[in-house]
This record gives C-alpha cells, sequence and structure tokens, in this order.
C-alpha cells in the first residue's frame, strides 16, 4: 500500500467557496467527504462537503460535469452504496474531478456558473446516514482500551491470551445505526442481581457510556467462499467516519458471558453523516503502532511490510460532554478526553483480511468499527467505563456537576481532525447523540 499523494492534496488549492478556504473548517477542498443529504425542497441524495455548503453530486451528474465512470445510476439513491460499490479508483477520478471542478483556478468554471443549482447552505440541509448498512462489525483493536476495560470488566482475564495474535470482533446489529445528529434513548435490560442469590435487576441502564471509534465503509469486492488478502485490503476501504458505539455497562456485565455483548449495544450506534475518503487522509497516513517487546509478529495473512509502514492514520480525536443544565445557563460543552487513532494495534487492512480470511463477503457500504480508541495517558481513556475506573471517580465538570456515567439530557459530540505541516488540515464533522430517558415499564 502506498498512499497517493497528489494535487488534490495541494495545501495551496482554494475553492471559489469562500468557507471553504477557511483554515478552521473541517471541510476545505482537500477533504471532499461524500454524504447524503436533504432539502425541504427534495428527495435524499448523494453530496460531498466544502467549506458550509454541500455540493449536489446528482446535479452535476445531470449537467454533465463529472468523470464517465461515475454513472447516473449510482448517485439515483438516498445512499451511498451504489456510489461505493464503483470501487476505489473511479472514486479517486471523482474527488480529483471534484477537486479541479471547485478550485478557484478558472473564474469561468461551470460549478461556479451552475453554482445555484448545485450548491446548498449545509445550514439549510438535513444529513442522513451514509450508507444503507447491510452489515456492522465492531472490532477491539484498541489495546489500551482492551486492558483499562478488561481490568474493570473481567479483571481475571483483562487482556485476553489471543489479543495480539487475531484482530478480535463481533457482528453488530446493523438496523440500529443511527446519524449522529439525534437522541439516544437510555436501553433497558436485565443487570446484575443486587445481592447474592437474588434475581437479576430489571430497568433503565444506569450505566450507560459511549466508546469513542472510527468506523469505515467498504466497497465490497469479494464473493462468498473468498477472500481478501492484506495486500489489497486497502483498495477495499472507501474512507472513515466518527463512531460512538454507546454501551449499556450494567447490561453488558451480566449477560456478555459466554456469547459476547447483545442488548447492552444493540440498541444504537452513531456515525457522523461525512465519509472522508481514504485517498483524502493518504498525507496523514503513519507506520502501525509499533509492536511491544515480547508481542508476536502477526500470522502471515495479517502481515504486509506495506501495510506496517502507513497502515495506521494519525486522527486527533475529541470527546465534548455538554448536560442540561449547562445547556439552561448558556454554556457550551466541555472537552472530557482526547485520543488518536495512530493508537489501534491492529490497522484497517488487517481488519479486513481477517473479516475475509474465511470466505465472509463484504458488500458495499458495510461499516467496519476499529473499537475504543483510547491512549496510555489517563486522558486518553476513551469511554467513561475507563475514565471513571467504572464510577469509582466520577468526572468534575467546570460547572461543579459529577459524572460517572451517562445521565438523561447529557450530549456527547465525536469531533477529529488530522494535521500535518505542508498540508491542509481536515477534519470529519461531528458525531452527536443526546440521551432521552428510557420508555416507562
Amino acid at each position: 500500500m502506498n498512499p497517493m499523494i497528489d494535487e488534490t492534496h495541494d495545501i495551496a488549492r482554494r475553492s471559489f467557496i469562500d468557507s471553504a478556504n477557511d483554515p478552521d473548517s473541517d471541510f476545505p477542498i482537500q477533504n471532499l467527504p461524500f454524504g447524503v443529504f436533504s432539502t425541504s425542497t427534495g428527495e435524499a441524495r448523494p453530496g460531498v462537503a466544502i467549506g458550509d455548503q454541500i455540493f449536489d453530486l446528482r446535479a452535476a451528474c445531470r449537467h454533465g460535469l463529472l468523470p464517465k465512470d461515475i454513472p447516473q445510476e449510482a448517485l439515483a439513491y438516498d445512499s451511498l452504496n451504489a456510489l461505493f460499490a464503483l470501487g476505489r479508483i473511479p472514486l479517486r477520478n471523482l474527488r480529483r474531478a471534484l477537486s479541479a471542478l471547485l478550485s478557484e483556478a478558472d473564474s469561468g468554471k461551470p460549478a461556479r456558473q451552475l453554482a445555484s443549482d448545485l450548491i446548498v447552505p449545509m445550514a439549510e440541509s438535513r444529513l442522513h446516514r451514509p450508507t444503507r448498512v447491510a452489515n456492522y462489525t465492531d472490532f477491539y483493536a484498541g489495546i489500551y482500551h482492551a486492558r483499562a476495560a478488561g481490568a474493570l470488566l473481567t479483571p481475571e482475564n483483562p487482556l485476553p491470551a489471543n489479543y495480539r495474535w487475531v484482530p478480535i470482533a463481533y457482528h453488530g446489529r446493523a438496523s440500529s445505526v443511527l446519524v449522529g445528529q439525534g437522541t439516544v434513548r437510555r436501553p433497558v435490560g436485565q443487570k446484575p442481581p443486587s445481592h447474592a442469590g437474588r434475581p437479576p435487576d430489571f430497568g433503565a441502564c444506569e450505566r450507560l457510556d459511549f466508546e469513542l471509534e472510527l468506523g469505515f465503509y467498504v466497497t465490497g469486492g469479494n464473493t462468498v467462499g473468498n477472500r481478501i488478502a492484506i495486500q489489497d485490503a486497502e483498495n477495499h476501504i472507501v474512507g472513515f467516519s466518527l463512531l460512538n458505539d454507546w454501551s449499556a455497562r450494567d447490561v453488558q456485565r451480566w449477560e456478555m458471558f459466554p456469547l459476547g455483548p447483545f442488548l447492552s449495544k444493540s440498541f444504537a450506534t452513531s456515525v457522523s453523516p461525512w465519509v472522508v475518503t481514504a485517498d483524502a487522509l493518504a498525507p496523514f497516513r503513519v507506520p502501525a503502532m509499533e509492536r511491544l517487546n515480547g508481542d508476536p509478529k502477526p500470522l502471515g495473512y495479517l502481515h504486509d511490510a506495506d501495510d506496517q509502514t502507513a497502515g495506521g492514520i494519525d486522527i486527533d480525536l475529541k470527546v465534548f460532554l455538554s448536560t442540561s443544565q449547562m445547556r439552561s445557563q448558556g454554556e457550551g460543552a466541555v472537552e472530557i478526553l482526547t485520543s488518536n487513532a495512530r493508537h489501534l494495534y491492529w490497522t484497517p487492512a488487517q481488519m479486513v483480511a481477517h473479516h475475509t480470511v474465511n470466505g465472509c463477503n463484504l458488500q458495499p457500504g458495510d461499516l467496519i468499527g476499529t473499537g475504543t480508541i483510547s491512549g496510555p495517558r489517563d486522558e486518553e481513556l476513551s469511554s467513561m467505563l475507563e475514565l471513571t475506573a467504572a464510577g469509582a471517580r466520577p468526572v468534575t465538570l467546570p460547572n461543579g456537576e459529577r459524572r460517572s456515567f451517562l445521565a438523561d439530557g447529557d450530549e456527547i459530540t465525536f469531533k477529529g481532525c488530522c494535521r500535518r505541516q505542508n498540508f491542509a488540515s481536515i477534519g470529519f464533522g461531528s458525531c452527536t447523540g443526546m440521551i432521552t430517558e428510557a420508555l416507562p415499564l
């Protein structure tokens, strides 16, 4: 795998859309992430974020402005599945064409002349889930999270013996993957008995948590019974979003043996609306996380020299918390932790290679979660479970409120940003969810 850096990453390139030239914008012309949007007068359709605007891909195709290998049928739906099914090469060509169309280099550009037809203010749009998620897999690829959470949930075996050999994962519930712009209802379920010898408790989750992850989307590309080799895995990854795999920790603690989490995870998973392409992230690729002393070399099907050299991604990640009381007093959200995607023990390519080594077929638009991305420092523990030591060390907010886990009315927001000298910074937008009370029993 060799990340391709080309003219689309040029820090000097500017757009005729002024807001895209703001150095604080998540969506400069060097980014151009894909998403799905709608307006009050139109149906949901594919678009690209540029500054504080959205470039309408369906309208651009209708005007003949897109490459010939992007057929109208790929943009005819209210999801990106058909577009992603085209594969990395057509999507790369599309991104390069959009970069040229939206640049300020030529005042006579068709995109500028047709701006009123092609460009929609993001503030006047509704953003939707990027793909129709048929399959969702959640990995456990953050070793610092595995250690910290394992010490709290399974102290007798905090880091499983297989962890350094195999990318651990489970199949999640795809139907409850939500766009990260709304509310999340507090789940109910069985919880551990309050006293020995008594039946389990049942009711609203009392230990509701978030998990800071990345999600990535695939092109598909392998049929049942065939695998994707580690050397080719990156070619099947379209791009990345922020992902919050909400967790009901008390329900999880009771139900997770012997098959793993069920109701404690399936009630909701939130993804950010914009998919930042793997091509846009090329300047921010870094070596895979260095194996710790004594850790084994991955088995052959998981090891590729290029992936070890540039399989990691340098993405700064932050989590913000806003409470009902803070909002009522006009106070902004506060940052409660920060982390970085460099802390993933297994690379996305290794996840794809392992996912398919048994012949499991991936489908266009399938979503894969990395698992919680914690770091080695206390401020990088990327869930409330870890950050508060399972509630024993509550977080005190600037207004004096304390949190061990999430309360009704709490709003969690994830943000991500990539920075590197001599390249434009790019962002991921945000992934937000506000907790609402459980349905009455």
